[in-house]
């Protein structure tokens, strides 16, 4: 009788997704040993090598389906495995499991199905079969009203994801604010969604500025108004002047031009926040030749 423990006990040992680890021990009859050996022999252990390896390309992907939408960022250790079609298509069925699923958290999504195992067995497999280091890292599930807009916008291959959801636009003025907020590289989408933390830290280096700089301390708090105001012109969508508009009007003033409002936005951009690999190309070979 194989326990539920023992698939786990495999599972741990070699990183197996646990239908592998379930049919690897029901091949040998229940043997740690032999399983372990059945799943090195089909190729699927090795994806346990290859966890402490750093998988900081990929792609940022986005799918719509009627009223909902999906924004994912999975992750590859190389640009070139971000571009194989083993690759993108496995992309393509997590999104698909996302979209028919209802999934809250990461655990939630490689617990999903598709129509090579669950999202967690399939990037296993897919890792064992690519050679690489394969993570599945974030994802945004969006629900949209009829009177609202979907825009999307994947900006070289997918280094670059973004999803807008717009009152009152139509599908195109939505595109245009997705394909700004791409270039522009905006956090917000207003002040108010500005935390208050971030804020005050914003606010305390631009004191330090201004007294480095010899303004009158009882003038700081004046001056800080219109740095504050710079800021938000910074990092705000709203704020910011619209990359297409001939007449420096801000992206806000610009969806309002044509009847509507942004309600939210999502930006993915491929491995930031994250640890890049830095060796290059020559010492990657140069390792190669070593372990030979």
């Amino acid at each position: 009788m194989i326990s539920a423990s023992m698939v786990k006990d495999l599972r741990e040992k070699t990183g197996a997704g646990m239908l592998d680890c379930k049919k690897a021990l029901e091949a040998t009859n229940g043997s740690m040993d032999e399983a372990i050996d059945w799943l090195r022999e089909k190729g699927i252990s090795k994806a346990a090598k290859k966890a402490d390896r750093i998988a900081a390309e990929g792609i940022a992907a986005i799918k719509i389906d009627g009223n909902k939408a999906v924004i994912v960022e999975v992750n590859s250790e190389t640009d070139f495995v971000a571009k194989n079609e083993e690759f993108t298509s496995m992309v393509d069925m997590i999104l698909d499991a996302i979209l028919k699923g209802n999934a809250k958290t990461n655990e939630e999504v490689l617990n999903l199905s598709t129509k090579e195992g669950t999202v967690s067995e399939l990037i296993v497999a897919k890792t064992a079969k690519i050679g690489e280091k394969l993570s599945f890292r974030r994802f945004e599930k969006i629900e949209k009203e009829s009177s609202q807009s979907f825009g999307d916008y994947i900006h070289m291959g997918g280094k670059i994801a973004v999803l807008t959801v717009l009152d009152g636009a139509d599908k195109e003025v939505a595109k245009d604010v997705a394909m700004h907020a791409a270039a522009m590289r905006p956090s917000y989408v207003n002040a108010s969604e500005v935390p208050d933390a971030v804020l005050e830290k914003e606010k305390n280096i631009m004191r330090e500025q201004l007294l480095n700089e010899g303004k009158p301390a009882e003038k700081i708090e004046q001056i800080l108004v219109g740095k504050v105001n710079k800021y938000y012109e910074e990092v705000c969508l709203e704020n910011q002047i619209f990359v297409k508009a001939e007449n420096k009007e801000t992206v806000a003033k610009f969806v309002a031009n044509h009847g509507g409002k942004i309600s939210k936005m999502v930006r993915y951009e491929v491995g930031e926040g994250m640890e890049k690999r830095e060796e290059n190309f020559a010492e990657e070979v140069a390792k190669q030749m070593e372990n030979k």
